[in-house]
């Protein structure tokens, strides 16, 4: 840790121990639940992880704001809520996709193991034609497995990851590519985990499933980022630090910084029996499962299989389907006898330690949101819509930014229109135009805010399945990702005042087609 990095932590500690102290002999600030103070700590730690460009400590510090603020200082309780409603609580709910994390980790060492990432790689690299082919054949990859983004960021980045190295994309691309397909798929899918969340919070008397189709034209952020990454692939350019990070790979370094370059890659197997069969089939038998797994774990009764997905926990169907998924996977490798049982068992470990950087994170980024839950963020949110009611035509735009704020503070989306569909149904009738817009804006603000955090469980896992260092990730996506969301503010504005959904797209996706234009001709004249 540099200089720079040991300063401004100390500065930040300094910051909230000096805060704490004015607190109990000024007595000036009663409680901070419920008022801005709330999202404090996730501020304070993700400025931190993009100064330092260091996420475990930034993350730490975080957690310990909200310890200290949630228990008034003191240091006994403080310990005490950091290890049971943080620490403990955090892996006790993601231990499923903890699970699911390991299982995929050992999925792909055994692909690489038994030859079929090699074989893929070879396939692709006569099929697949240069960088733009190697983009939209990932982004076309991530649009088919919209059932659930955990699934999807882990998948997409075992299976493209030797399509893109080869075609000199970074890491850090991979990742964007994963992250802004992912949650954004799954989010205008009807069939999906997340459709199931959404549908969860339909006021009584309408149908979550048709509450949830409705909104999706209006989802701007999620449709334009689609758009965005299809007109830059095609235009052939790159903006921000993913700039420096898209030449560095072309002159054969595809992390540029960060942990990602410093560990020694695997070992790539080469195996003269192994085909494209052997990566494709795996991966058809993982998909098909776990697809499987979440319909049976939502179907209680007779329910349909849409139905079935609003019910499901994808933090137990994942993990069904993917240890059945592994068993068979085993059993076919030997059968074509291109690993051995013992090669086999020697990839669970192999697995493991791939994903113990991903999971550390998650775990420390889901205590970061249970210690702001602890200081009751949700109060103060509704609080500060509900001054914004009078703005009927801005509501949408407004709702969206809130969405933004609040996801990219906690990293949650699902979290964020938990929050925040009670306030718009409060507010509208979501059979109405504005209500379904107010609702879709509540959706893409979720998404973008999630999209733009280091510390959501999606951008963590984008990282995880490209296997780049995160904070890379985060810096490189930030700035495609607030392009759009600007767009999406202004195109949920347009909307408000037009009122029909098909003009305000037409709109949309050509005032996003001509910012990047835009932005391509401003870069060459300062290139």
């Amino acid at each position: 840790m540099n200089k720079k990095s040991i300063i401004s932590k100390l500065l930040i500690v300094a910051f909230v121990v000096g805060f704490g102290v004015l607190c109990a002999f000024t007595g000036s600030v009663n409680s901070p639940a419920g008022t801005l103070w709330s999202l404090f700590p996730p501020v304070i730690a993700i400025g931190l992880a993009l100064i330092t460009k260091e996420v475990y400590s930034s993350l730490f510090i975080g957690i310990l704001a909200g310890g200290l603020l949630a228990n008034g200082f003191k240091p006994i309780k403080t310990v005490d809520a950091i290890i049971n409603k943080g620490l403990i609580e955090s892996v006790s709910g993601t231990a499923g996709i903890f699970v699911f994390l390991v299982i995929l980790g050992t999925i792909v060492a055994l692909l690489n193991k038994a030859g079929g990432a090699q074989a893929f790689g070879n396939w692709a690299a006569k099929h697949v034609k240069g960088k733009i082919g190697a983009s939209l054949a990932t982004f076309a990859f991530g649009v088919l497995i919209f059932i659930d983004d955990y699934f999807n960021c882990l998948t997409v980045g075992a299976v493209m990851r030797p399509v893109t190295d080869k075609a000199k994309i970074s890491r850090s691309k991979l990742a964007y590519l994963i992250d802004a397909t992912a949650a954004p798929i799954c989010m205008i899918a009807p069939i999906s985990s997340w459709a199931a969340a959404v549908s969860e919070y339909a006021p009584e008397g309408v149908s979550g499933l048709a509450m949830f189709i409705k909104a999706i034209p209006y989802n701007f952020y999620s449709l334009m980022t689609f758009v965005f990454i299809i007109t830059l692939t095609l235009m052939k350019f790159d903006y921000g630090p993913m700039k420096l990070h898209e030449a560095n790979a072309l002159n054969g370094d595809l992390f540029t910084s960060g942990e990602g370059s410093q560990n020694d890659e695997e070992e790539v197997v080469t195996n003269t029996r192994a085909k494209v069969i052997d990566l494709v089939f795996p991966i058809i038998v993982l998909i098909a499962i776990c697809v499987y797994g979440l319909y049976y774990i939502g179907q209680t009764g007779k329910l349909s299989f849409a139905d079935a997905f609003g019910n499901t926990d994808a933090t137990v169907g994942l993990p069904w389907g993917g240890l059945i998924a592994l068993i068979v996977v085993i059993v076919y490798f030997i059968a074509r006898r291109l690993v051995s049982f013992k090669d086999a068992m020697a990839c669970v470990p192999k697995g493991f330690n791939a994903m113990v950087p991903a999971i550390l994170i998650l775990t420390m980024a889901t205590s970061l949101k249970n210690m702001t839950g602890l200081l009751d963020s949700d109060s103060f949110v509704k609080t500060a819509l509900a001054g914004a009611s009078g703005f009927n035509n801005f509501l949408p735009a407004i709702i969206f930014i809130v969405a933004c704020g609040i996801s990219f503070a906690t990293g949650t989306s699902w979290g964020t229109f938990g929050i925040l569909i009670p306030i718009v149904t409060s507010i509208f009738d979501v059979n109405s135009a504005l209500g379904i817009m107010s609702m879709s804006a509540c959706l893409a603000g979720s998404v973008c805010g999630d999209h733009c955090s280091p510390i959501s469980d999606t951008t963590i896992m984008s990282s995880a399945g490209a296997q780049c260092d995160h904070i890379n990730h985060v810096s490189t996506q930030l700035p495609y990702a607030l392009t759009v969301a600007v767009i999406s503010f202004i195109s949920y504005i347009i909307a408000a005042f037009i009122q029909n959904v098909w003009i305000s797209l037409v709109i949309s996706i050509a005032f996003t087609i001509g910012t990047l234009f835009v932005i391509k001709l401003f870069t060459k004249k300062n290139a």
